[in-house]
């Protein structure tokens, strides 16, 4: 049972939300900050390898009327 102040094994109800939240925006941050990480260990391109209409591209475009 709880007590009249919320408590039920020592942690308040708040306090257990609380780290909840942090802890879903701590997994958050480090996902982010994981994927930009990886992000950078990738090299760029080439020069001159920018857009390339490859044929899935003109599908692409043939199916969507553009």
């Amino acid at each position: 049972m709880s007590d009249k102040d919320g408590t039920s094994g020592g942690i308040a109800r708040r306090d257990l939300l609380k780290l909840g939240t942090l802890g879903a925006v701590a997994a958050g941050a480090a996902t982010a900050l994981g994927s930009v990480q990886a992000g950078a260990a990738e090299t760029a391109p080439a020069k001159g390898a920018g857009y390339r209409e490859t044929g899935h591209v003109k599908t692409f475009y043939d199916l969507a009327r553009f």
